[in-house]
């Protein structure tokens, strides 16, 4: 029953699209959504149109073609009669290595570095600004080129080390001599360092993509996991007592006895040992020979992003009220103990979320390996692949969806851990 009093009902107009607040969002999103599908239509079709032009086809049938390349250093077993697809996954485990080891050795540099700068010792905190203020201010493609240039120009050539009878017979010693007990040695071709062998070999098996895995390893791998989660066990265990007691149970001793005593155990069961570098007529041969490429890359993305994350860090401990401090010097904490068990946990709050944008960039700027002739993905994929077949739209499309497609587990995987030390609500 309708009411005199009541307001007549409006009938839908079209002017309600754009004046009404109830359907003004949606339309305004529906419009960009068809201005966005008209974009990437036409963008599809232009790439078609082109590459009928050119008499060219989309697919992705060159990456089972012979790649017909050698590629110097690898993580898996490779010869030029592979196929691109297998170059394609040399070259992206090793743009995962040298990012990995990137991102924890400035994560630690960084980390030093941004503590220092607080230090009350003058001469200690100007120091650590000079670091920061170079590294940062320089252009990281420059280092990598001086990296090369100062690894390969100054270390002495294989020859400096050999060391002859008539040398020993003249009182003579080499020109040049290995590092850390014989176990590196660094030439101007690249660096030789002592690799772990094992003498009872357990066999390897075989996983998709014909790729190797030794059972020793494995074994080794999940000997060490089971190690970290009694660790973790323990120091629960610790907590709980303290806080039912009042009283921290002593686990000094007990930490690396878990962490790597079933590791030692299983090493030497196994007879792990060391395969040293030895010198022969011409090189180094035996252990684990990495190339200068490497190195100077590793080493140039290291001070240039722990410059940026020991500024993250420094306003992460700064953001932190100086009041936490003197509670903890007033209870009696050292401040180094100050420093570890009050401070930084409070800065990881602050300083995470841009850390995980400096992994990114790091993570990135690791394609800049081509300038020292180092094979990652943009070495393999987007250099040798992309001339030799000719595919450069397929080429760059899928490297950047392995770029994107690493990028994105670094953030999910930061984003968690993000979470777990943030504050907990009540």
């Amino acid at each position: 029953m309708t009411l005199a009093s009541d307001p007549p009902k409006e009938g839908f107009r079209l002017s309600m699209l754009i004046y009404d607040t109830r359907f003004r969002s949606i339309t305004i999103q529906v419009v960009v959504l068809l201005l966005f599908l008209a974009g990437l239509f036409w963008l599809l079709n232009n790439a078609y149109v082109n590459l009928e032009a050119k008499g060219k086809d989309f697919n992705f049938s060159f990456l089972w073609s012979r790649a017909g390349y050698d590629i110097a250093q690898t993580l898996i077993p490779y010869t030029n009669d592979d196929t691109h697809m297998r170059a394609l996954v040399v070259g992206l485990l090793n743009t995962l290595l040298v990012s990995v080891l990137g991102c924890v050795l400035a994560t630690l540099v960084g980390t030093v570095v941004g503590v220092l700068r607080l230090s009350h010792n003058w001469l200690v905190a100007r120091l650590m600004t000079v670091y920061v203020e170079t590294f940062r201010n320089i252009p990281l493609l420059l280092w990598i080129l001086l990296m090369g240039t100062i690894l390969a120009e100054t270390r002495p050539s294989p020859r400096d080390f050999r060391f002859t009878d008539a040398m020993r017979e003249a009182g003579q010693t080499p020109e040049a001599s290995m590092w850390f007990f014989d176990t590196i040695a660094v030439t101007n071709r690249g660096t030789s360092v002592a690799a772990p062998v094992f003498s009872n070999s357990l066999g390897t098996v075989v996983l998709p993509g014909n790729i190797p895995l030794s059972l020793n390893a494995l074994v080794l791998m999940v000997v060490l996991a089971a190690s970290f989660f009694g660790w973790r066990l323990l120091m629960r265990r610790a907590k709980a007592l303290q806080e039912a007691t009042g009283v921290r149970p002593t686990t000094w001793w007990q930490t690396p006895l878990v962490l790597f005593g079933p590791a030692a155990v299983v090493s030497v069961l196994l007879g792990l040992h060391l395969d040293y570098p030895t010198i022969t007529r011409f090189d180094f041969e035996g252990g684990f020979q990495m190339l200068h490429s490497f190195t100077a890359l590793l080493i140039a993305l290291t001070v240039y992003t722990s410059a940026f994350i020991a500024e993250i860090v420094r306003a992460g401990i700064m953001a932190i009220s100086k009041g936490q401090t003197e509670a903890a010097y007033a209870l009696g904490l050292r401040p180094s103990r100050t420093m570890n068990l009050v401070i930084l946990p409070q800065a990881l709050r602050v300083i995470v979320p841009p850390l995980i944008s400096q992994f990114l960039n790091l993570t990135k700027n690791s394609s800049l390996a081509i300038a020292v002739s180092y094979m990652d993905l943009r070495g393999t994929l987007g250099g040798i692949t992309l001339n030799q077949t000719g595919r450069e739209l397929e080429c760059m499309l899928l490297m950047m969806l392995i770029y994107l497609t690493i990028s994105l587990v670094i953030s999910s995987v930061m984003n968690i851990y993000n979470k777990s030390i943030k504050l907990k609500e009540r």
